[in-house]
């Protein structure tokens, strides 16, 4: 039996989306299914380095490792009104080259944060020590990203929403792309088309048994909030959109990536449905 390794974030909604087949709800033939857990930009280096046939990533990432990886529709997260978020001490003023930590060099947080604040000091650490940063004073400011937006010490307050910055650069009322998973070019195409679908049942079938899910990872520690804060993190990020890309999603990934591109972040304009594992292989394979 192959064993496959999938290499996620140790965010909830990772976590959540992938555990159907750690608990044996989502099967492959002749495959077994084993995990890794590493903070975003971590899996992102990772991603640039080819360590993994299946990692998550920033979507702001892809088009650096377009030749290498493609994009899955499934297990994806996008921001629709919300999304990382500018926090500061709470009465704080900033200066114009504040002193700000970001979760990495290659998320699509500190993508737009970059053009919405070019004079900004920037210094890059795990998510899971910026607000003690902040708190601490090592920095002026960070961007918090995953659980985090929602548990936040009420010392400190939102100097902006990364949401607003997108909606700004963007020009239209489009979702926000945080990350998704890429597959190893180099697969055998049936065997990623058969991946894909794999993750993608895993993700249906989590979003089907969200609650018995949730209960389940709460009583093995596996993620780190409680209750509550888990069901409104997994709405906001692990939802029914999560499930395949929509049109909508495509348009935005496409307008992120335009955004890179006019400010300089990418040698190429990337068009997401160019570089997608063509699935219609199989139906004409057996036709």
């Amino acid at each position: 039996m192959k064993k496959t390794l999938i290499a996620h974030s140790p965010d909830a909604d990772d976590i959540f989306m992938y555990y159907a087949i750690k608990f044996g709800w989502v099967d492959m033939k002749n495959t077994h299914f084993d995990n890794i857990a590493k903070d975003i930009q971590t899996l992102n280096e990772d991603a640039l380095n080819g360590v993994y046939d299946i990692v998550a990533i920033s979507f702001a990432l892809y088009p650096h490792i377009k030749e290498e990886y493609a994009p899955l529709r499934t297990a994806v997260s996008f921001g629709e009104g919300y999304g990382p978020k500018v926090i500061k001490k709470k009465g704080a003023s900033l200066k114009r080259n504040f002193k700000v930590a970001l979760s990495g060099k290659h998320t699509t947080n500190a993508m737009l944060f970059r053009i919405a604040y070019p004079d900004a000091r920037i210094t890059y650490m795990n998510f899971l020590e910026i607000e003690q940063a902040v708190l601490d004073g090592v920095v002026d400011a960070g961007v918090l990203i995953h659980e985090s937006i929602l548990t936040y010490n009420d010392a400190l307050e939102v100097e902006r929403e990364m949401w607003d910055i997108w909606q700004e650069l963007a020009g239209k009322d489009l979702p926000l792309p945080l990350g998704g998973m890429a597959i190893r070019r180099s697969l055998p195409l049936t065997k990623a088309i058969e991946y894909e679908a794999t993750l993608t049942k895993a993700v249906h079938v989590a979003r089907e048994h969200k609650e018995r899910l949730s209960k389940m990872l709460l009583e093995r520690d596996l993620v780190r909030i409680d209750a509550n804060t888990l069901d409104q993190y997994l709405e906001l990020y692990a939802n029914d959109e999560s499930i395949t890309l929509s049109a909508m999603q495509y348009k935005a990934i496409d307008k992120l990536f335009e955004i890179g591109y006019n400010h300089g972040f990418y040698d190429t304009l990337v068009k997401i449905e160019d570089y997608l594992i063509p699935t219609e292989y199989q139906e004409l394979r057996y036709s």
